[in-house]
């Protein structure tokens, strides 16, 4: 079964994935990446400014395959 890496990184700090995911397919891969994502989504701060998160999927050989973006932004209007 090929083996996925699951790297975040929030703008500042990256951290690589070390471990991994045994998963059957690249898109048993990007459904894991989007739920990590959305486990993230729902942390966000409703603190003003932006914060974003990234999802990189490497295959076993390292290469990246998929890249997963959460965003927000808020602050007032006008």
């Amino acid at each position: 079964m090929p083996r996925f890496f699951i790297d975040l990184h929030d703008g500042t700090e990256l951290v690589r994935d070390k471990d991994g995911y045994d998963l059957p397919s690249l898109e048993a891969a990007r459904s894991q990446a989007v739920k990590i994502m959305t486990r993230i989504a729902q942390g966000l701060s409703d603190q003003p400014g932006r914060q974003d998160y990234i999802a990189a999927v490497r295959d076993d050989a390292g290469v990246v395959r998929m890249r997963f973006r959460v965003s927000l932004d808020a602050g007032p209007v006008g």
